[in-house]
């Protein structure tokens, strides 16, 4: 799980305390963050309140765009185990009032994938 995932698009966990900075200014008093996920330079950021869909733009990375999605507006979610000879799983997530998955996520063979799967078992199945 390291540079080389990141440099093949699989998705690493990344430790909470490295973000508490960066997303203090968007959070709530009363909202913490769970789990996150890097791809590159996008995340997946799994709070008790939202999921926080990072996209890094351009060039430079300079422009950053964070999309909040309440949990209650997940209508399905599923993810797709690694093979025996595939090296990745794929996490998808269905919005209200769509019919494909809007965000789709690739993660690492291993358990990272069913992290994020239960944060959204969790936060969405209550």
């Amino acid at each position: 799980m390291g540079l080389l995932d990141g440099i093949m698009g699989h998705a690493s966990a990344v430790p909470v305390e490295k973000l508490t900075k960066e997303f203090q200014p968007i959070l709530l008093h009363d909202e913490s963050i769970e789990k996150a996920f890097r791809l590159i330079r996008d995340m997946l950021v799994f709070t008790n309140k939202r999921l926080i869909v990072v996209n890094k733009q351009g060039i430079t990375g300079s422009k950053i765009e964070y999309q909040s999605v309440p949990y209650s507006s997940i209508k399905m979610f599923s993810k797709e185990s690694a093979g025996m000879l595939d090296f990745d799983a794929e996490l998808k997530i269905w919005l209200t009032g769509e019919a494909t998955p809007t965000i789709k996520q690739q993660f690492r063979k291993g358990d990272n994938v069913n992290e994020a799967y239960k944060v959204l078992s969790q936060y969405v199945l209550g």
